[in-house]
């Protein structure tokens, strides 16, 4: 256990997964954080159960929201580092370790998780995207983030101060980075492993309406 680390875990509809991810997080961790946005099943109760600290929105509002709400409770816990990480099972939280290991001997500020080291299980789509708006997002950021959509990331306490984010879906993983590079904080990254499988079928994601925000995020950005 690290007790200057909090885990935050968004989650919507996760009952199949939350509990056994809030199991293999808390021997990494202080406390394990999932904020439930507005789930139509027993994501909140199983989470708590499996030890989790649950916070709950009474109705959906979007990952951005749920993000939103984890940087609140960081900022008046006593933790130096937030991890974030997927309640739907993609990520290893025994990889916890590598980001704060990064974060310390690199001096950074945020570290991303990127999976573009190993992409041959990815899908091709997939790929593409990330590639592209990796691209524009590091443009953005005036920092290299090789995998900008990659949901495994730390954020060290120094940069919420200089976080003013006005999104609320999916692009509010981007307008993190790109506030945090453009303040000045240090961006990291470290290769992490994606499990692939249900988790990917299953993603919230939706392809048209949020690449459509995330077009309107970098216009909002763009130098």
């Amino acid at each position: 256990m690290n007790d200057r680390v909090v885990a935050l875990i968004p989650a919507y509809n996760e009952a199949a997964k939350i509990a056994e991810v809030t199991k293999q997080t808390r021997p990494y961790v202080a406390q394990v954080v999932v904020i439930d946005d507005g789930s139509a099943d027993a994501t909140a109760q199983l989470a708590g159960q499996a030890g989790a600290t649950v916070l709950r929105h009474p109705k959906n509002r979007g990952k951005g929201a749920a993000i939103a709400t984890a940087l609140e409770f960081f900022g008046k816990s006593g933790a130096e580092f937030g991890v974030f990480l997927d309640a739907d099972g993609q990520h290893d939280p025994g990889e916890i370790p590598k980001f704060v290991e990064a974060a310390r001997a690199l001096s950074a500020d945020v570290v991303v998780g990127t999976r573009m080291t190993e992409t041959r299980d990815m899908p091709v789509v997939r790929k593409l995207t990330n590639q592209f708006t990796s691209w524009v997002t590091s443009k953005l950021a005036g920092q290299t983030i090789p995998d900008s959509q990659c949901g495994y990331r730390l954020v060290r306490r120094c940069v919420l101060k200089d976080l003013q984010l006005s999104s609320s879906r999916f692009e509010t993983e981007t307008e993190m980075l790109i506030q945090a590079g453009r303040a000045g904080h240090k961006i990291a990254n470290v290769p992490v492993r994606t499990i692939y499988g249900n988790a990917a079928r299953a993603s919230h994601i939706h392809p048209v309406r949020d690449t459509i925000r995330f077009f309107k995020l970098a216009k909002k950005y763009w130098p």
